[in-house]
Formats: C-alpha cells, structure tokens, sequence
C-alpha cells in the first residue's frame, strides 16, 4: 500500500512533467505506476497541471475508478471534450463507476448531443432513475439527491442486512447508514452500520432502530439542507415525498459543494459581480466583462445622488470642508459593509431571521454609537493636529474640526443601521441578502453622509 504524503503545488507541477514524459515515450505501463503511488486527491491536482495535449492520453490510461473520480472533477469545458474522444464502451465504464446525482451534474451542464451520448450508454434502470432526478427544481433537495441508499424492513434481522450489505455495498454512496421501512417505503428508521455490528445477528431490524429520524423533502431547498449536516453532522440525510416515503438520500459530500457554492455566490454578489462557476484563469475576458459591467453601470449611476449633493452645497460652504470628504465616505463605507457582512454571515447560518430586526437595529445601534464616538474624537484630534497644527492650515478651526467629528459619529451610526436593515429587508422581499453588500451599502451611505455633513457644517459654522 503507497505511503502518502502532502504535496505542494511544485510537487504537482513536477508529477505532471513526469507523466507527460512517460506518455511522449510511450511508457504506458510505468505511467500507471507512477499514478498508482499518489492519492486520488492528488491525481485529480497533477490532472488540473497536465497540458491539453496530454489531457486525453493521460485520461484514457486511468483504470476506469480514476477515470470517474477525475472526470468529475472537471469543469464543463473539459467534460465535454473527454466524453467526444472516449470510446461508448470507455463511456459506459465511466457512468458504471459514477453515482446517480453525480450523473445528474453532468447531465445539467452538457449540451443537448452529449446527453444524448450519456443515456445512450446508461441501463435502462439508470435512465428511469436520471429522468426522475432531472425533474425536482434545480435548487431542491430532489436535485442533489442520490437514490443508491441501503434499505430494509423492519421484519429483517441483523444477519440479513449484514449478508445483503456484503452484496451490494459497492455500488452504494454510503454504507454507514441504512434507512428502515415499510412495504411502501414509508421512513421508519435508520440503523447504523456500527449498530449492526454490535447486536446479535438474530436480532429484529425493528428492535435496534432509532426512530427518531430528521428528514428532508424532495422539494425543501438545498441550502437549507445542506445547514442540517452542518448542524447535527450527518454522514447522510435522508430525503422523503410529501406522503413521507424514502425516494433518496443526499451525502455530506453534496452538501458541503452546494455550501461551496452558496459561499462562492455570495462573496461574488458582496463584491457587485454576477456570479460564475467557472475558474477564474479558464473564464473568457467577455465572460468576466459582462459579469462586472452591469453591477459598475449601476453603481455609477447610483453614485450620481452623491456628485449632485456635493455640486448643490459646494458653493455655499467653505472650500475647506471638502478635503475631509473623502475621509467622511470612506468611513461610512467601511462601517456599512462591517454591519452587513456580519447579517449576511448570521442570516446564512441561521443565527438572524427577519423576525429579529428589532433585536439587530438596537444592537447596531449601540455599536454604531460607540464606534461612532471613538471615530469622532480620533478625528477631531486629528483635524486639530495635523491638519490645523502641522499643516498650519488656517481656515481649519475649531468649528470645522467639530462638524467633521459630529458628522462622522452620525455617519457611522446611520451606515451601521443601513448595513444591517437592507439585508433583512432584501431577505423578507425574496432577494438574497448578499446583494445588499458593500457596494450598495456604500453608495447609499456616500449620498447620506455628505448630505448631513454638509448639513450639520452649515449649522455649526453658521453659514
């Protein structure tokens, strides 16, 4: 058995150097060696390092379980070029080693002639199967599922399901946990594979299950889902129809991907761009182009109420305001998008709902204040030193250090309550809060600030 150890990206670079050469060389027996010694992780990195002019070479040396575990690693680009060289009988090896969601991922991102290929070379019991999957909504626990699962009535015994786990557990996703039910395949239980291991082998089903099973709905949604593996750790979930009969089950591996993504979907909406699945050195300039340009246009559009309340108020205030501009937006700015990463965070996680707005604005509030205050002396002191002491700056006086500290306490305590408030009030509009995120928050806070410090200047400099 290989000793493994962890590899470094120039270790990966190296490996597919090597790989490449064994293959110029025609050395196809030591090239399976050389993959045999690594872990399946790694052999899916050396793949991502590989040259497009070794890629299909490589892959059709793989024995058929590496095929399938690299193959789905891949994005959909590459996909669909190794399924347009393989062989049907090489595709149908592939399919064989590959559980049915899986299946069903690949089916949803190929174009209408590969999954032609792909069920052409299914069994006909895995194209009823597919057919049923590909038919619950995109984002629902039905879409994720996979109906190769372990199950039993509670009329068996312990040694049945032992015999019957020997039989057929290489072609299940999970063994660990098997699901009991009813003729109807009604969920009455789960017995697990180390309960099973521990009771006598004449032992009824029905007397070793725990009947207290958390489920999910063929049409719950997946990131709801996937938060009940992170909140009781489960191996495996079952999913059950609306009359409680057991149609699949979703692995922890499915729902840390959907997290993944929910998680890659979100940082992109926070940052003002569309979201993309594709890796970011394999995505097309346009691609990229059209994901940022709508969200850039709007923001800057959006931006136009701030140059239009600074245009208004310019000429009736001292010139000297307006260098502490930029230090007044860049705060509020900032301390918006404190305030709205941490309720986006807490809304994803299920730690804040929307009935919790009242506890979230009295929360901010107070926060808002206090960083408020210790923003505002901090300013004041500096305004005073730096730009009335050092820089000798004679229209800087103590009025005008005063209105920039006041009107940075009011902006950081109103961009904390607009930094929580607009992801709630996107949540119960039925948007997704991460939309609501820094740029948003900014542009908004830019507008209010600006209009209070102009504002509260004209009242404390008497203008």
């Amino acid at each position: 058995m290989p000793f493994y150890k962890e590899m470094e990206r120039e270790d990966y670079l190296a490996a597919a150097e090597e790989w490449e050469g064994l293959i110029e060389a025609h050395r196809y027996a030591d090239f399976r060696v050389q993959v045999s010694r690594y872990h399946m992780a790694d052999i899916i990195e050396i793949f991502s390092f590989i040259s497009d002019a070794y890629e299909s070479r490589a892959f059709r040396l793989l024995t058929k379980e590496q095929a399938a575990e690299v193959f789905l690693s891949f994005d959909s680009e590459r996909m669909e070029r190794i399924i347009s060289i393989v062989s049907d009988t090489e595709l149908a090896r592939m399919l064989d080693e590959m559980y049915m969601d899986d299946t069903v991922d690949i089916i949803e991102e190929m174009p209408a002639y590969i999954v032609k290929r792909i069920l052409r070379n299914s069994t006909e019991e895995d194209r009823v199967a597919l057919g049923k999957l590909l038919r619950y909504p995109q984002d629902s626990a039905g879409s994720i599922m996979t109906t190769e699962y372990l199950r039993f009535t509670g009329e068996q015994t312990v040694a049945d399901a032992l015999a019957y786990i020997r039989r057929v557990a290489i072609d299940k996703e999970t063994i660990y946990t098997s699901y009991v039910t009813d003729k109807e395949r009604h969920l009455l239980g789960i017995v697990t594979a180390k309960k099973l291991l521990i009771s006598p082998t004449d032992t009824l089903l029905s007397e070793i299950m725990e009947t207290h099973v958390i489920s999910a709905t063929t049409s719950e949604d997946r990131e709801a889902v996937a938060m009940k593996f992170d909140k009781y750790g489960f191996l495996a979930l079952p999913v059950v129809d609306a009359e409680n009969r057991l149609v699949g089950i979703v692995t922890v591996d499915d729902a840390m991907e959907v997290l993944r993504e929910e998680v890659e979907e979100d940082i992109a909406k926070m940052a003002g761009m569309s979201p993309s699945e594709t890796p970011y050195l394999k995505t097309k300039v346009f691609t990229l182009f059209f994901s940022r340009v709508p969200w850039l246009l709007l923001l800057m559009i959006s931006a136009t109420f701030s140059s239009t309340i600074l245009g208004i108020f310019e000429s009736a205030l001292p010139a000297v305001l307006v260098l502490f501009v930029p230090m007044l937006m860049d705060t509020g700015g900032n301390s918006g998008g404190q305030a709205s990463v941490t309720l986006i965070r807490g809304l994803s996680l299920g730690e804040v709902s929307g009935r919790d707005v009242g506890k979230v604005v009295f929360k901010e509030a107070r926060v808002g204040f206090l960083c408020g205050l210790a923003v505002a002396i901090v300013a004041f002191g500096k305004v005073m030193l730096v730009d009335h002491l050092l820089m000798q700056n004679p229209e800087v006086t103590v009025q005008v250090a005063l209105a920039v500290a006041v009107s940075m306490l009011l902006t950081v305590l109103l961009a904390k309550l607009i930094g929580c408030l607009l992801p709630i009030g996107a949540l119960r509009l039925g948007f997704d809060p991460a939309v609501m995120a820094s740029p948003f928050i900014t542009t908004i806070v830019d507008a209010l600030a600006l209009l209070m410090y102009f504002v509260i200047s004209k009242n404390i400099l008497a203008l």
